[in-house]
């Protein structure tokens, strides 16, 4: 069993950075693929990254390509996101997520443990 809590979010104006950050209970988490997915008002949620256990796999989707970066400290049983120029886009509940596999997906469905989420909010 996981239990994620995700920190970090806030308000900003475009162009500015944030970091997420994730922190997981449980012994296992060394193991788990991670992700962050977002969903904005009134719009399904969508993936935006993830990361294998090892680190060394990364998937991105499109739109935060080259913007956001994915990463984690297995140490700090700690996973982040980092964002750089935020867009108004970029606005949406940042979630958390976790698969007991090594292999991570861009797949909602393939996720068992999820964080509350934060809110991330990109306005001038």
């Amino acid at each position: 069993q996981v239990q994620l809590i995700e920190s970090g979010g806030g308000l900003v104006q475009p162009g500015a950075s944030l970091r997420l950050s994730c922190g997981a209970s449980g012994r296992s988490f060394g193991s788990y693929a991670m992700a962050w997915f977002r969903q904005a008002p009134e719009k399904e949620r969508e993936s935006v990254a993830a990361i294998s256990w090892s680190g060394r796999t990364t998937y991105y989707t499109d739109s935060v390509k080259g913007r956001f970066t994915i990463s984690r400290d297995n140490a700090k049983n700690t996973v982040y996101l980092q964002m750089n120029s935020l867009k108004p886009e970029d606005t949406a509940v940042y979630y958390c997520a976790g698969r007991p596999h090594s292999i991570p997906t861009m797949s909602d469905y393939d996720y068992n443990y999820w964080g509350q989420g934060t809110q991330v909010t990109v306005s001038s």
